[in-house]
C-alpha cells in the first residue's frame, strides 16, 4: 500500500484566469480542430465535441443533429447490423461518427459483418470498457490495429500516463480518459476506484502529446464551463452523456410526473441497461450505474447554443482566438481550499 501525496483536482476544483485579449467578439473565437490521427493517418475537422455513446444519448437521431453543426458522435453498439451499415453509408463526406464496440468475441464478429458491407464508409471506432487496464484489451486494440490499418481507434478508459502511452504505442489513436466522473456512474462508491477528472486529463494528455497522440475527457462535464476547463487542461476531445440528455434526439422514455416532463436516464453499467441487454446482473459482479429523471429540454438546437457558446466565451476571457490556444492560455486557479477556509471547513 502507498499513498500519493500530490494534489489532484477537479473540474470544481478550479476556475480559468482570465488574461488580456484583442479579441472584441465570441463570434471571432474559431472553436474547431484540425487533427491529423497518428496511426490512422486520417484527417479531421470539427469541433471536438462527442456524443458519448451511452443508449440514451448515441443514437442516429443525435448523430444527424449533431453533424450538421460539426460535431462528432460516438453510437451506442446495440443497433443491429443493418441499421448500422445503412446509417453509415448515408453519411456525408467528411463526418467523424465512431462504431462502438466491446472487446469480446461477438463483439468483434459483429464489427467484421458490418466492415464487410459498409467498407470505406467506417472510418472510426470507439472501443470502450470500463476497466483500460487489463491486458485483454491492450491485445485487442493490437489486433484491430492490425487488421485494420486505415482505422481511427479512440480506446478507453483509463485515467493515467502510463497507461494512455501503452494504448498509443498499441495502436490507439485517441485515448479516452475518465473512471468514475459521470453523472450516472457509481464506480467509484462501489468500487473505491477513481481519479479527479482534472488531473487525469492534464496527465494523459502531456503523456499522449509526448507519442503524438490525443486523449478524449469522458465524462464529469456538468455545465460548458466545465467543457472548457476540460479543454484548457489539454484534452483534445471531450465526450458527453448528460449535459447532451434529455432532447428529442434521445432514446430515454418521457415520463410526466406532477404535470412535469420528465426523460429517463441511466449509465450502461446500471441494472437497468445490464437488464435490458444483458438479462439482469451477473452473480459475480454489482452494478456501477444508476438511473436517474431529468428535465425533458425538447430539440438539441438550444444546448448546443449555450455549450459551444459557452467555450466560445471562455476563450474570449483569456485572448484564445482558436480553440486549439485555449490549454496554452489557460491558468487555473485553486478555488477549493479557499473556500473551506472561508466556511471553516478542513
Amino acid at each position: 500500500m502507498r499513498i500519493e501525496q500530490d494534489l489532484k483536482l477537479d473540474f470544481k476544483d478550479v476556475l480559468i484566469r482570465p488574461k488580456r485579449s484583442t479579441l472584441t467578439s465570441r463570434s471571432e473565437v474559431d472553436i474547431s480542430r484540425d487533427y491529423v490521427f497518428l496511426h490512422s493517418k486520417r484527417s479531421y475537422h470539427g469541433v471536438p465535441i462527442i456524443a458519448a455513446n451511452m443508449d440514451v444519448t448515441g443514437t442516429f437521431e443525435m448523430a444527424r443533429a449533431l453533424s450538421a453543426q460539426g460535431l462528432a458522435t460516438a453510437l451506442h453498439k446495440h443497433y443491429g447490423d443493418d441499421a448500422l451499415v445503412a446509417h453509415f453509408e448515408a453519411l456525408p463526406a467528411g463526418a467523424t461518427q465512431f462504431y462502438s464496440m466491446g472487446i469480446g468475441a461477438s463483439d468483434m464478429a459483429k464489427f467484421r459483418r458490418v466492415m464487410a458491407r459498409a467498407g470505406s464508409a467506417i472510418t472510426a471506432v470507439c472501443i470502450d470498457v470500463a476497466n483500460g487496464y487489463t491486458n485483454a484489451f491492450v491485445r485487442f486494440i493490437e489486433k484491430l490495429r492490425e487488421e485494420f490499418p486505415a482505422l481511427t481507434i479512440m480506446a478507453g478508459n483509463v485515467v493515467t500516463g502510463e497507461m494512455t502511452e501503452e494504448l498509443i504505442l498499441g495502436g490507439a489513436d485517441v485515448v479516452k480518459v475518465g473512471i468514475g466522473p459521470g453523472s450516472v456512474c457509481t464506480t467509484r462508491k462501489m468500487t473505491g476506484v477513481g481519479y479527479p477528472q482534472l488531473s487525469a486529463i492534464i496527465e494523459c494528455a502531456d503523456a499522449a502529446h509526448g507519442l503524438g497522440g490525443l486523449i478524449c475527457a469522458d465524462g464529469g462535464c456538468t455545465t460548458p464551463g466545465d467543457v472548457a476547463k476540460a479543454f484548457g487542461g489539454g484534452a483534445d476531445f471531450v465526450m458527453l452523456g448528460g449535459m447532451l440528455a434529455g432532447h428529442d434526439e434521445c432514446s430515454g422514455e418521457v415520463v410526466e410526473i406532477n404535470g412535469v416532463r420528465k426523460m429517463r436516464f441511466y449509465g450502461m453499467s446500471s441494472r437497468v441497461a445490464m437488464q435490458k441487454y444483458a438479462g439482469g446482473v451477473a452473480e459475480y459482479r454489482a452494478s456501477e450505474g444508476k438511473e436517474v429523471l431529468i428535465d425533458y429540454r425538447g430539440p438539441i438546437e438550444g444546448t448546443l447554443q449555450d455549450l459551444l457558446g459557452g467555450v466560445r466565451s471562455a476563450c474570449t476571457y483569456v485572448g484564445a482566438r482558436k480553440l486549439k490556444e485555449l490549454s496554452k492560455r489557460t491558468t487555473f486557479i485553486r478555488v477549493s481550499q479557499q473556500l473551506n477556509e472561508v466556511f471553516g471547513k478542513s
